[in-house]
């Protein structure tokens, strides 16, 4: 009897999968992440908890911007921070200072199989400082020039291949969106989101940097007049008709999408919701979106990007198995990145925008080149989302934008503000 008991025990033991096959490493995820971005994301993390039992993502969503960071912050002094996180790297230079960030050693990013030349240029080096690498990218994020097909056609300014023609140099710029309004189809060539900072930021970077110009150098803020003159030539299309007066963020892409506007500079965060709504039938009108034209000077054009980054935390630091999973996840994730695409964004991870699949995607693969003469904040303080830059954009940029302060009294109070938080 106990030697038919001894049998069925080890026959039962034999049928039952060992503990370690069930060992699972749990990993704390927040992000910031909402809207198309959030849905995409949540369908990644549900891929990846499907295909790894070792491994399960417990994800949070948390609300963007400075609360976002301030939780992060106070999370890590007392312990209690996740074990993977969202960044923007423009706030990189911000969170390296203050320590909240963990360093990644080289030996394991390379236990991980991450390697520098697999991604763009400009975004890993954004998350880089003395050497040592701070976050890896996701995406490369940034402006476009959404356009109307029918309207410049109209306005003889649409090539043969459906891309814009005629739209490089200040001038020649100035030039199309006057014909654009003379055909009378549009009440404005151009829509711009002209009530807030953040977006106006964008777009004033973006013609600083066109001109080769610096925001920050050294102790120096707006040096030269490379500011003045990217100031004064946004107030004049809304001076001149050509974009609206303190219009806000969706009263511009509805200019925009109901085709009362011919162009519409925004991020490619919006291609989804242009592309879901020519699917639908809701568009009236053919679309395309590209680089930002080369206007003043040399091709140039703002960008930020989401990274993935691991708090660093005294009270309790990261274990070497969860930094090892987290590892992997980020690796797993750059690598499946081709339907992050599909929320307009630029794969950070160049084997995905190298491949055919990606570049059969459009709008994305016809301005993806912009990742190469992509400009990221100010290495400052002052910078990235919802920074003091942000403010004083919000403050003086704005108004001048819309005829209420001249544009060199503008740049003069915006580097006097600055300055005193310098």
């Amino acid at each position: 009897m106990k030697k038919l008991l001894k049998l069925a025990l080890a026959g039962a033991l034999a049928i039952l999968p060992s503990a370690a096959a069930y060992a699972q490493t749990d990993i704390t995820w927040w992000d910031f992440l909402s809207g198309g971005d959030g849905v995409r994301m949540k369908a990644l993390i549900k891929e990846f908890n499907d295909t790894h039992p070792d491994i399960r993502i417990n994800a949070t969503t948390l609300e963007w911007g400075v609360p976002f960071y301030s939780k992060i912050q106070t999370s890590a002094a007392v312990g209690q921070q996740p074990d993977i996180m969202t960044y923007h790297l423009s706030r990189f230079p911000l969170a390296i200072p203050s320590g909240i960030l963990r360093p990644l050693a080289p030996e394991e990013l390379a236990a991980a199989g991450i390697k520098k030349e697999n991604y763009v240029e400009a975004s890993w080096n954004s998350a880089t400082a003395d050497g040592k690498v701070y976050g890896i990218p996701f995406d490369v994020h940034s402006i476009v020039l959404y356009y109307n097909k029918t309207i410049l056609k109209e306005a003889g300014l649409l090539g043969d291949d459906g891309l814009p023609k005629g739209l490089d140099g200040l001038d020649n710029f100035n030039a199309a969106l006057e014909k654009i309004k003379a055909t009378g189809k549009v009440q404005y060539p151009l829509s711009l989101h002209t009530d807030e900072g953040g977006s106006m930021w964008r777009v004033f970077y973006t013609l600083i940097s066109q001109q080769g110009g610096k925001f920050i150098d050294g102790e120096e803020i707006l040096p030269g007049d490379a500011g003045a003159k990217a100031l004064t030539s946004m107030a004049n299309w809304v001076s001149s008709g050509y974009s609206p007066q303190l219009i806000s963020y969706e009263a511009s892409i509805a200019l925009f999408t109901s085709g009362k506007a011919a162009m519409h500079i925004n991020g490619v965060w919006e291609v989804p919701t242009m592309a879901d709504l020519a699917k639908n039938g809701n568009l009236g009108f053919e679309w395309g979106a590209i680089q930002i034209p080369v206007l003043m000077g040399q091709p140039a054009t703002w960008a930020d990007s989401h990274a993935f980054a691991v708090p660093n935390s005294d009270a309790k630091p990261i274990t070497p198995e969860k930094l090892n999973a987290v590892l992997q996840i980020i690796g797993w994730m750059n690598e499946h990145s081709l339907s992050w695409a599909g929320a307009g964004h630029i794969p950070a991870y160049k084997p995905v925008t190298e491949s055919a699949e990606f570049k059969a995607m459009q709008p994305n693969a016809t301005y993806a080149k912009l990742a190469d003469t992509a400009v990221f904040d100010p290495v400052s303080p002052l910078a990235g989302v919802a920074g003091p830059i942000y403010e004083a954009t919000q403050n003086f940029i704005v108004p001048a934008l819309n005829g209420q302060l001249d544009p060199q009294d503008a740049i003069e109070q915006m580097r006097e503000e600055l300055k005193s938080q310098m």
